[in-house]
């Protein structure tokens, strides 16, 4: 098939570069959020999809919006039979959707119909799901509800990360997403409609979603702190200023210290929570990189009796 792909954030480029390595299909063009803002100079820089499409020769198209008259007859003249989308991050409009034979097909990184939205992988985290994956399915107009190809699985890692856990699912949704492709054009595979049953909304975390209340049990700051990292950042605040809370280990031994209090070994730093204790390993204070957590308390000198999030 010609197809044109849709894409914008590092996460995207593992399916672009599989469905370029298939050989099955022509990659056409590549549709991409215009250049943003980036770095200290905030000098304009290309999207890493636009940047890997240029690297392979590939025309890039990025329309200001995805219902500019110039970018729709343009996606007319390459007539596309279906076009694969990752974390595009712009809403398609109907006009657009009708153009490919074949329509629009989404790699989302949840099983559907859980966790439709913005921030599938997060919200999994925060929620302490166990196994999550990833769904290719065509796009209707509703949010992320289209009729589903396939799903590949993964399990949640004690440890992971949302950047440990979304990385997993960028190379495995490669796969899959290319393997849909491939099934769509020789009529193995139909769309099957979501069931109604077990929707759940996965918004894009605000910066207010990712603040760590010490007063909720330690398992869910846990959550927080592993489903906000990297991005936007769990934090909570000392001494008036905001402190990035990079990583933290639940201590289930340790019940001696009240919700947010501050406890100081010779390498350790440890807080208390609703129930038990965590163990700080690594934060960021305002203003300044990431650092272990033990040399940040060094430095500011931690009094008894000190507790974050006051």
């Amino acid at each position: 098939m010609k197809l044109v792909f849709a894409g914008t954030p590092e996460v995207a480029v593992p399916a672009l570069d599989a469905l370029i390595a298939s050989g099955r299909h022509e990659v056409a063009a590549v549709v991409t959020r215009p250049d943003a803002p980036a770095g200290r100079g905030r000098r304009l820089v290309a999207s890493p999809v636009a940047q890997r499409a240029e690297e392979a020769g590939i025309e890039v198209l990025k329309p200001a919006r995805p219902r500019d008259e110039d970018f729709l007859a343009r996606l007319r003249e390459i007539a596309p039979d279906c076009c694969p989308v990752v974390a595009y991050g712009a809403l398609l409009p109907k006009v657009a959707l009708d153009i490919p034979a074949r329509g629009w097909v989404n790699l989302h990184f949840s099983l559907l119909p859980a966790w439709r939205g913005a921030a599938p992988v997060q919200h999994a985290l925060m929620a302490g799901d166990q196994v999550t994956g990833a769904s290719t399915f065509l796009i209707e107009e509703g949010l992320d509800s289209g009729p589903v190809y396939g799903v590949v699985t993964e399990d949640v890692r004690p440890t992971d990360t949302s950047g440990d856990l979304l990385t997993r699912l960028a190379f495995a949704g490669a796969g899959l997403l290319a393997a849909t492709m491939d099934g769509i054009e020789d009529g193995t595979l139909q769309a099957v409609p979501q069931p109604v049953e077990g929707v759940t909304l996965a918004p894009k975390i605000q910066v207010e979603d990712a603040h760590v209340d010490f007063a909720a049990p330690a398992l869910r700051v846990d959550r927080v702190v592993r489903g906000c990292t990297p991005a936007p950042g769990a934090w909570t605040v000392f001494r008036g200023e905001r402190l990035k809370l990079i990583q933290a280990v639940p201590l289930p031994d340790r019940t001696d210290l009240a919700p947010g209090e501050l406890s100081v070994g010779k390498n350790n730093v440890y807080a208390g929570t609703g129930s038990y204790a965590v163990e700080l390993l690594w934060v960021q204070p305002q203003g300044k990189k990431p650092m272990k957590a033990a040399d940040w308390a060094r430095g500011v000198r931690i009094a008894p009796g000190e507790r974050l999030g006051a």
